[in-house]
């Protein structure tokens, strides 16, 4: 085939038809259009022998009509692709009609439950009328049961008179008795006792007993589909009460006596509930006792016993705190008890080395991380030693502002090692430790440090001990002493020898199966993990997952971190951890105790957070109005140093504001308007700024909204890490507010000679200066005989007729007083001058 027998093929076949279209419009105009019409091409694939140019392959149509470009394996490559559409058409056909099958299935299974419940419900219902027609009918018989008898009494006159001919027999209508005869006309059908029960329960009225729809529970027992309907349980009273009347009276019931729970203050409704009576009946009785109140408002357990007994119930007061009642307080017994590793409380003056001792001990770096090489916080450690025993120790701060969280460690501490500088002796802090330790009742056990120092002199600290009643071994006493070194680890092993002796004399032993119990050694709030609880568990074990109460806080163990970081599933006695989960910050010293539910632990905490409250209000409502005014009569003359105090710990916050508070004297003082945990945020900022009060970070940072605002409102942030520093400063700060001291320096004494009289000045005083110097700008006073009658300032001081500064002794001059003219010749005038020394806190 040629070219152009190609093109004239693919122009004839390809190519558009045209023709034309003839248009109509309106008025009888025409148009006729030129149109093109294209065939739109269809490859239809036919089947051909060996002979078709398909190379054999049945599947391939003729070449000669296969559309151009298109090659056998193209046209093969087609052809099972449309083969295998048709075979995902008939899998995709065939899984519908499966689901549809299951789905009938499914539906025909519903409809036939469906059906079985209705029948079933049906068959309640019907039930339900069945016995409210017996008890319907046993009534109705009741009613004629009576009605017969009250008939026999009536027609006992009757026959007598029947006897007696002549006496005339009273005419009475005879009883009409349901079903004696039939109803005429438009009456319903059926007898007339189904007929009265029906108009009975067709509240309609005009209406046949005969009901449209489906007969319910309801409609069956209360009979009407509107208006209010009767309960089951209210058909059930109805029934009962005329199943009494028709057998003879009501059967009198006896009274259930109740036992009554009354707390402090109860509501009326909750009284009736607890009583099971009515409320109306209860207000009712409060009325007649000249109580007008309503079901809503409280009275108190004194009212609520009286209305008790007059009901016939017995009263059972109970208490608020009774909520703390399920926390377990079980005695342990001796079988269930086992030894547990003894609480160490490291003590003593600040800078003897008791954390470096702990360091040697647990062979950590721990006095590097600590600000200023003292210890701000308690820690606490486990340490194992070489022989294998566990020893639990708690660092306390020894400087004198932590006084209160060395107290806390001595109460929760088995024994106390007293360390004591060898070159420092016994010092104040020193001695507040012993003080803590013997309010304790635990033995103490003194370890002398830094015996590798060549002032060292271990036998002076054993005897300064003794003017403290602590007398150690070698003086004869029961406390143990042993020389140390923690920079050189001199005396450690002995050390920890004597700690193992003293747990062996003390028998330390704990249930660890009961429920946890503990102690709040530290409290902090954490930015990443929220409020975090160094705990010391004393009694039972601690598990992940344990719903707690501690202080007024509450929580559920979320995580356990022991000493080293590291996260653990439980903690038994006398082992220390980190308790996260908390709802908030608890206080240092505050007891934690496992319970049994979260509505326990969240009563008992709202009840102690309650019972704190009405304990301040009640602190601050106890004194009168005479010394309320008296107390604000002396606050005039106080000068207050306002500041916000933020720290990183609870007991840091505490030892805080203990310091401030003995900041001051008579006429200064510092008052922390908040003392919190964690970071300092937006809102301590609003309140600085709203009482002009400085912000006082100890190791904590302000935010970034915080730093904004406090730059943008003018509030000072100051950070701290070192409580020397802190309260030096603040101290610093308050002494500014103390008044200068006033002090006179006395000058120079002149004498009056003469007194004239100047226009437009008054009276000018003629004198001489017989000691020291007069000055313009000094302070005078008047004198005569010896009693100060003036003082005051000087109008002029003139030299001849020449205002001069200043008259040199010997030499005259003329002096006026300022609003002051009473002088006269021989008065003396003391010239003296004042001068202000700025005071500074002690």
């Amino acid at each position: 085939m040629s070219d152009n027998d190609g093109k004239k093929t693919l122009g004839l076949r390809g190519g558009p038809r045209s023709g034309q279209v003839k248009q109509s419009f309106s008025h009888g105009r025409t148009k006729s259009v030129v149109v093109e019409t294209k065939r739109k091409r269809v490859v239809v694939p036919k089947p051909s022998g060996k002979g078709a140019g398909g190379g054999g392959n049945p599947h391939l149509g003729d070449p000669s009509k296969r559309p151009a470009g298109i090659s056998d394996a193209e046209m093969e490559r087609r052809l099972r692709a449309l083969q295998a559409a048709k075979a995902n058409e008939a899998e995709e056909a065939a899984r519908r009609e499966k689901e549809e099958r299951e789905r009938e299935v499914e539906r025909q299974r519903r409809r036939e439950e469906a059906e079985a419940k209705e029948r079933e419900q049906r068959e309640i219902e019907e039930a339900a009328r069945r016995k409210a027609e017996e008890e319907e009918k046993a009534r109705v018989e009741a009613e004629e049961a009576k009605k017969r008898a009250a008939e026999e009494r009536k027609s006992a006159p009757k026959k007598a008179a029947a006897a007696d001919p002549a006496q005339p027999v009273p005419a009475q209508d005879a009883p009409a008795r349901p079903g004696s005869a039939p109803r005429k006309g438009g009456d319903r059908p059926g007898n007339n006792r189904d007929d009265d029960r029906g108009g009975r329960n067709n509240r309609g009225g005009g209406k046949g007993d005969r009901r449209s729809g489906k007969l319910t529970v309801n409609q069956a027992l209360t009979g009407g589909e509107g208006g209010r309907q009767r309960s089951l349980a209210s058909m059930k009273r109805k029934q009962e009460r005329m199943r009494q009347k028709a057998m003879g009276g009501a059967e009198s019931r006896e009274k259930v006596v109740r036992d009554v729970q009354v707390p402090e203050t109860i509501v009326v409704q909750e009284l009736a509930n607890r009583m099971a009576e009515r409320v109306a009946d209860v207000v009712k009785a409060l009325m007649k006792m000249g109580m007008m109140v309503t079901q809503n408002q409280s009275i108190d357990a004194d009212t609520a016993e009286l209305i008790i007994e007059e009901f016939g119930h017995k009263i059972v007061r109970v208490s608020d705190a009774d909520v703390e009642d399920v926390i377990d307080t079980v005695d342990d017994k001796e079988e269930d008890l086992q030894p547990r590793p003894p609480v160490i409380t490291i003590m003593g003056h600040v800078d003897h080395g008791k954390t470096s001792l702990l360091d040697a001990i647990r062979n950590a770096k721990v006095v590097a991380g600590e600000a200023g090489g003292i210890t701000q916080h308690i820690g606490a450690y486990q340490v194992t030693t070489d022989s294998g025993t566990t020893l639990s120790f708690l660092d306390t701060p020894g400087h004198a502002a932590f006084t209160s969280m060395r107290a806390r460690g001595a109460q929760v501490t088995d024994i106390v090692v007293l360390v004591v500088a060898a070159d420092d002796a016994v010092m104040p802090q020193t001695i507040e430790a012993i003080a803590h330790a013997k309010a304790a009742g635990v033995p103490m056990i003194v370890a002398i440090n830094k015996c590798d120092k060549p002032a060292a002199d271990p036998m002076k600290v054993r005897t300064d001990l003794l003017q403290h009643e602590v007398i150690v071994e070698q003086m004869s006493g029961d406390v143990q002493d042993v020389e140390v070194s923690a920079h050189t680890g001199q005396g450690l092993d002995e050390l920890l020898e004597a700690i193992a002796l003293q747990s062996e004399i003390l028998e330390l032993k704990a249930n660890p199966t009961r429920a946890a119990s503990g102690a709040v050694i530290e409290a902090q709030l954490d930015v990443g993990r929220g409020p975090v609880a160094t705990v010391l568990v004393q009694n039972g074990t601690l598990k992940q997952g344990d719903i707690f109460v501690v202080g007024e806080q509450w929580g559920k163990v979320r995580a356990l971190v022991n000493d080293k970081g590291e996260r653990v599933k439980e903690a038994g006695p006398s082992v220390p951890v980190e308790v996260l989960g908390l709802n908030g910050t608890p206080e240092a010293g505050d007891v934690l105790n496992v319970v049994d539910t979260e509505a326990q632990a969240r009563e008992i905490a709202e009840y102690r957070e309650q019972a704190a409250k009405d304990k301040r209000a009640a602190a601050g409502a106890a004194t009168t109005l005479d010394q309320l005014l008296a107390k604000a009569k002396a606050d005039e003359n106080v000068s207050e140093l306002p500041i916000l105090v933020k720290a990183d710990v609870q007991g840091s916050a505490e030892a805080i504001v203990q310091a401030m508070e003995k900041i001051g004297n008579d006429e200064v003082r510092v008052r922390v308007l908040h003392a919190g945990v964690g970071a300092i945020t937006e809102t301590d900022v609003g309140l600085a700024e709203a009482s002009g009060s400085p912000v006082i970070g100890f190791n904590v940072r302000a935010n970034a909204s915080a730093r904004n605002a406090a730059n943008q409102k003018g509030v000072e942030i100051r950070y701290y890490s070192v409580i020397y520093d802190l309260v030096d400063d603040v101290k610093a700060a308050a002494s500014g507010l103390l008044s200068a001291e006033i002090r006179e320096n006395f000058i120079g004494y002149s004498e009056i000679k003469e007194v004239f009289k100047v226009s437009g000045v008054g009276k000018v005083a003629g004198c001489l200066v017989t000691e020291g110097v007069a000055r313009r700008s000094a302070g005078v006073r008047l004198l005569r005989d010896n009693v100060v009658i003036h003082e005051g300032t000087l109008k002029t001081l003139k030299r001849f007729k020449d205002e001069v500064a200043e008259v040199q002794s010997g030499q005259e001059c003329g002096m006026a007083f300022e609003n002051y003219d009473d002088i006269r010749p021989g008065d003396v005038i003391e010239i003296f001058e004042r001068e202000e020394i700025e005071r500074k806190l002690d």
